[in-house]
């Protein structure tokens, strides 16, 4: 018996619309406490996911808002379970009194991710689909939603239990022989099962393959903005944001320690630190910030080296570029192209020179252009990008268990061995699909969840 719970599923802010959720035994009956149909019918005469109308009550009986109710029948329904869900006016004051005449009608308090817990559990979805949910939730691109959307629905679970399932065949078939010798069983099909083997470790490694442009669609590119001082980084920083994120003067050694902003550009999320203007310094205070700004660069995924292109290249400019081309990605940024420019593109050693005037915010589309390039990747953002650690963690490690049982096999050790590493290439696998379900990962999980999802 699942005991009813309810939630605000909305934010607490003013909307058009906002949303009272409810699952769990009995909810419907309960909910019909506090919602009238306009026809007077009780709630539970609804068909499943139709929109109808009513009034929705306060813990006093008193009217509160004219409402849509629709309810799901189970197996029909996001949980497993009976739910309804009142669309009402977004006021926050309608919404906690909704909320708090539901809970007075023995109702319980949802909690984090509870209704996604129980969809979970209910055999609804599996731990890939659940974790995207938050992902999707959480998406800060285009990008990131299309493959959280695609995992959300079951792009990732495709691809990942016919490599279970293969396993299972294999120990489903060691213990057989194993257990009843004296039956007619098929024997061991030892090249069968290497060649099963080695088709779920290369399958496993394509999705491994795809942990880093899963991180930067999830998380964004760490970014360091490098240059020396009065270059225009900040600047670049704030024509990037949309808004004076950092102070700009003409004062070298403005910036003295990292600031951090995230920015979208396309279809990129970065993680972007602007950094102190190398140069050699006096003050204690800007010296730690210089320092910073080479430990970022020897940190970060990709490095924004500014230049002001109106002056020739100085000692310090030459500085920050070589700070910047320790990154594994690097484009240069030939600042103030609103001035005559004396540097020559083709005298710094990178494969994209971008011009751009910061103060005009000119040449932005082509920084965009020039990113496109650096992490093209003609791989579908479906759903089949892997972007979650803990998943790959557990993919990471049923790989290297099948290939134990794959070195097993050749080094002609006996069926018993290869079945200890096959049987823990399936867990792990089991791990990441929630097929093997550990309480203390699912509480984990779930924790991340808002109230109401």
């Amino acid at each position: 018996m699942a005991h009813p719970i309810a939630a605000i599923a909305t934010g607490l802010v003013r909307s058009g619309i906002g949303i009272l959720r409810m699952s769990g035994d009995g909810c419907i009956d309960l909910a019909n406490r506090v919602f009238a149909l306009y026809n007077g019918q009780a709630l539970s005469s609804l068909p499943d996911r139709k929109l109808a109308r009513g009034t929705l009550f306060d813990a006093q009986n008193r009217p509160i808002d004219e409402a849509m109710v629709f309810v799901s029948h189970v197996p029909h329904s996001y949980t497993g379970e009976d739910t309804v869900e009142f669309q009402c006016h977004g006021s926050p004051a309608v919404l906690t009194a909704g909320l708090s005449a539901l809970l007075s009608n023995g109702f319980h308090q949802a909690g984090p991710g509870e209704f996604t817990k129980r969809a979970f559990l209910n055999g609804q979805m599996d731990l890939t689909q659940a974790e995207a949910v938050i992902d999707l939730i959480d998406a800060e691109t285009a990008d990131a939603a299309a493959n959280a959307a695609g995992q959300v629905a079951g792009v990732l679970r495709k691809q990942l239990d016919p490599i279970y399932d293969s396993l299972m065949d294999i120990c489903s078939h060691f213990h057989a022989v194993l257990d009843y010798p004296d039956e007619d069983i098929e024997p061991f099909r030892l090249q069968a099962y290497a060649d099963t083997l080695t088709s779920a470790s290369k399958k496993l490694d394509t999705l491994l393959s795809s942990c880093r442009r899963g991180n930067f669609i999830k998380n964004g590119v760490q970014t360091a903005i490098l240059g020396a001082p009065n270059a225009g980084k900040s600047s670049l920083l704030n024509a990037l944001a949309g808004f004076d994120r950092v102070i700009v003067t003409d004062i070298p050694g403005t910036t003295r320690d990292a600031v951090e902003q995230t920015v979208t550009l396309g279809r990129h999320l970065l993680r972007l630190l602007d950094t102190a203007g190398i140069r050699d310094t006096s003050d204690t205070v800007e010296h730690l910030g210089v320092e910073r700004s080479f430990q970022a660069a020897q940190s970060c995924q990709l490095a924004f080296f500014v230049v002001d292109g109106s002056k020739p290249l100085t000692r310090e400019d030459e500085a920050a570029m070589d700070a910047a081309l320790q990154a594994p990605d690097a484009i240069a940024i030939l600042n103030k192209q609103d001035l005559p420019c004396v540097i020559d593109p083709c005298e710094l050693p990178f494969s994209y020179v971008i011009p751009v005037s910061c103060a005009k915010q000119a040449g932005l589309d082509l920084l965009e252009q020039a990113l496109d390039m650096v992490f093209d990747d003609e791989a579908p953002c479906d759903g089949s990008i892997l972007t979650n650690a803990r998943q790959a963690d557990a993919i990471a490690k049923s790989r290297a268990s099948i290939e134990a049982a794959r070195s097993s096999l050749r080094l002609g050790m006996t069926p018993d061995a290869v079945l200890v590493d096959v049987e823990a290439a399936m867990e792990a696998l089991g791990e990441a699909t929630g097929r093997v379900v550990r309480e203390d990962i699912t509480n984990r999980i779930f924790e991340r969840f808002c109230v109401g999802k």
